[in-house]
């Protein structure tokens, strides 16, 4: 758990997730990347930061692609919450979804879905990368299947999810959660 006394916690990457920035810039480096997306958090941009360095090309921070809990005075990583450690065992009481949405999740969905619309909008005929967050990418698909439960995605650190979008509105999901560059880095 990362805790910041005067703010949002919004902490650096580790080593494990600096080596997996490193595999995503090896698979996209080769991808015809026109523009690289961050969002405003410290841990995108890191993710973004090698990719960018290979292709020269300098990364667009977006603020309304920053992670759910962008509020939380705690950063604690999915994998580390637990019902049976004091530290995280609120996270299993009372509204699940006020605890992992700091504005709500309908605005949260609504910034998503404009930061989004942004990208489309300006990256007209662009191969785009994002760097964004589990649930920054679980919203923004489950808006484009439509399915009613935002939590049945649990995309990996450095999971790779590829859209396809039209000026028209057409958005197409061509995968999700491709980890097969990080797989000896995913802690199962």
């Amino acid at each position: 758990m990362v805790e910041e006394g005067n703010g949002a916690a919004d902490p650096e990457l580790s080593e494990t997730g600096l080596a997996q920035a490193g595999r995503v810039a090896d698979v996209l480096e080769t991808a015809d990347i026109d523009h690289i997306v961050s969002s405003t958090m410290l841990r995108a941009q890191q993710t973004a930061a090698p990719l960018a360095e290979r292709l020269g090309l300098d990364v667009e921070v977006l603020d309304d692609i920053k992670e759910s809990d962008h509020r939380s005075r705690s950063y604690v990583p999915a994998e580390e919450i637990r019902a049976d450690d004091p530290d995280t065992a609120h996270y299993f009481e009372g509204d699940l979804m006020d605890t992992i949405f700091s504005d709500g999740y309908q605005s949260f969905e609504d910034r998503v879905s404009r930061g989004f619309q942004h990208i489309i909008d300006t990256n007209a005929s662009k191969r785009v990368a994002v760097f964004c967050h589990g649930m920054v990418t679980n919203v923004f698909v489950k808006t484009i299947l439509r399915f009613e439960e935002v939590l049945a995605l649990n995309p990996d650190y450095c999971g790779i999810t590829r859209v396809q979008a039209s000026s028209g509105g057409v958005r197409t999901v061509k995968s999700v959660n491709e980890t097969y560059h990080v797989r000896d880095l995913i802690e199962w």
